[in-house]
């Protein structure tokens, strides 16, 4: 059984309207699993769930096969690292560390100990002297995790963690999160709203919209074959064209026009989108014969993106986006054909049937 199982989850906080419905998730131990997703989304909610901040409307909240739901704060043995990090400004580095052992009333030795080889591990053993106004924005940042880890919790709570930091330290310290993780071992929720954070670390992503988890899977199943229409938009899909099953690997768009799609969804009923990355249509001025999965269309504007262009183009399916190479350039109103690969096209759920 998962080491946590939130069933059911409703959250709402004026009565009326549910900020988290029906939500489900398990999480297994030792993992690190990042909560992905737009602001207002439910992200923070659910983890506040977790943290005993908010009493959920109905649903369960298990861990390790104990039920949390409505199990005060203090009796969590969880370590929390805020957005704002949230350390005491008249404490040094090691009194920051060492509070929540001091709220525990343990011995002094033993929190001497404990803080110092905590201290060692982010690596301010240097620092325990210092104050939080004396310290670098991911010097604040590793004092905050060194006081969440030092309790030695049975899990680690990360709420946009490195929202504050600039982008060279935000890439620095997703690594330093990661190392220490995987070190001590942690099972970790991490909540962001940056997908190339969460996806470079995570184990597993649970992807949010409207208080729900839209897709549940590992970074790679997510980025490479998102299940819905808004999945596949945040992470960078572009192109979405109505399909319906014409044969079993055949499916038809509005015009009539037919494509072939090697990666089927293990059901192809109702409505269905297929979408193909910019990147991943190829484009052909000549009249040679590309095969399948070709559309006709006309250049409407060229933008300069550094490694190549990327074009929107005309088609009697709609605006299409390409990126292509800087080896051959199409300017605006160049008559053109696309390629669309049958094994770069996914299958989603149509938002609307959401």
């Amino acid at each position: 059984m998962a080491l946590i199982n939130l069933k059911d989850i409703r959250v709402s906080y004026d009565g009326k309207t549910d900020i988290l419905k029906n939500l489900n998730l398990d999480i297994e131990k030792g993992q690190l699993v990042s909560l992905l997703g737009p602001s207002g989304c439910g992200k923070t909610t659910t983890l506040r769930v977790i943290a005993g901040f908010i009493e959920p409307k109905s649903g369960d909240f298990m861990f390790n096969e104990n039920n949390y739901t409505r199990l005060s704060v203090h009796k969590r043995n969880f370590g929390l690292v805020f957005q704002s990090y949230a350390l005491f400004p008249h404490l040094n580095v090691f009194d920051n560390v060492a509070f929540g052992l001091k709220l525990r009333k343990i011995n002094k030795s033993e929190i001497k100990k404990a803080v110092e080889d905590i201290l060692e591990v982010v690596d301010l053993k240097d620092y325990a002297l210092r104050y939080p106004g004396e310290l670098s924005g991911g010097q604040r940042q590793r004092v905050a995790l060194a006081r969440a880890l030092v309790i030695k919790p049975d899990l680690l709570l990360l709420d946009e963690p490195l929202s504050n930091l600039d982008a060279k330290l935000r890439l620095k310290m997703r690594v330093e999160i990661r190392r220490l993780q995987q070190k001590l071992g942690i099972t970790t929720l991490f909540v962001t709203h940056d997908q190339e954070e969460c996806f470079s670390i995570s184990d597993k992503v649970a992807v949010m919209n409207k208080g729900i988890v839209e897709q549940y899977d590992t970074p790679e199943n997510i980025y490479s074959y998102p299940k819905t229409e808004f999945v596949a938009r945040f992470v960078g899909f572009e192109n979405f064209i109505k399909l319906k099953e014409s044969e079993p690997d055949i499916f038809e768009a509005p015009d009539g026009s037919l494509f072939k799609v090697d990666n089927l969804p293990e059901v192809c009923t109702g409505e269905l989108k297929g979408t193909i990355r910019p990147e991943d249509i190829e484009l052909y001025s000549d009249e040679k014969s590309i095969g399948e999965n070709v559309l006709e269309g006309i250049v409407e504007i060229r933008t300069f993106l550094g490694k190549g262009y990327q074009y929107s183009i005309e088609t009697k399916l709609g605006s299409i986006i390409v990126n292509s190479s800087k080896e051959k350039i199409y300017n605006q109103g160049h008559k053109i054909k696309l390629h669309l690969p049958s094994n770069k096209i996914i299958l989603v759920k149509d938002s609307k049937e959401e």
